[in-house]
């Protein structure tokens, strides 16, 4: 049984040293791999959660990866939302299994839900690669002009990043962003500048 986040916390708080609190996450990274490795798929977005945590308090969360992409490719949303969290705030981009993401987020990009399209394009916007931009650019840019407003101000967003890390692909953005200047939503033109 794994325990919830909020008495994670519970326990971190009512540690009265330092050397305490280490003993605490310790304990509970050691559950937290123990349920990783028995496959427990319904305690996964609790565990990868408390991972977070754990990785804000400046502890090593480096194991959790795995499951993140796992979540990254579940069928339900609330899964999926934990998933990209954990991908934006547990990896970095020299992280050897950030690659593995990019035909998820492509598969993302293209889902009928805006709300799943906003998880992927948030995620390319925080986390992403020189290869990943490259590879993802031709489905941002189709998601800045066919997309819903709160679509077309994530893909802004979005475009900032690749634009970044693939600054040959400005012409096409450009062009795109020129459009976008005319759009009547307030949050598409903030994004857009």
């Amino acid at each position: 049984m794994s325990t919830k986040l909020r008495d994670l916390i519970r326990n971190v708080r009512s540690c009265k040293t330092a050397a305490e609190e280490r003993a605490v996450i310790q304990k509970e990274k050691a559950a937290i791999r123990e349920s990783f490795l028995a496959n427990e798929n319904e305690y996964r977005p609790r565990n990868v959660a408390k991972l977070l945590f754990i990785q804000m308090m400046g502890h090593d969360t480096e194991f959790g990866q795995m499951d993140c992409l796992k979540l990254i490719t579940a069928s339900s949303f609330t899964e999926k939302r934990i998933g990209y969290l954990g991908l934006t705030q547990l990896f970095s981009e020299k992280s050897e299994v950030l690659m593995m993401a990019t035909n998820r987020i492509r598969i993302d990009l293209n889902n009928s839900s805006n709300y799943i399209v906003a998880l992927a394009l948030m995620a390319l916007s925080e986390i992403c690669t020189t290869e990943m931009c490259r590879e993802l650019a031709s489905e941002v840019l189709k998601l800045l002009t066919s997309g819903t407003s709160y679509i077309k101000k994530k893909a802004a967003l979005a475009c900032t990043r690749v634009i970044t890390k693939v600054p040959e692909k400005i012409e096409d953005f450009a062009e795109k962003c020129e459009l976008l200047m005319e759009d009547r939503h307030h949050g598409v033109l903030v994004g857009t500048l």
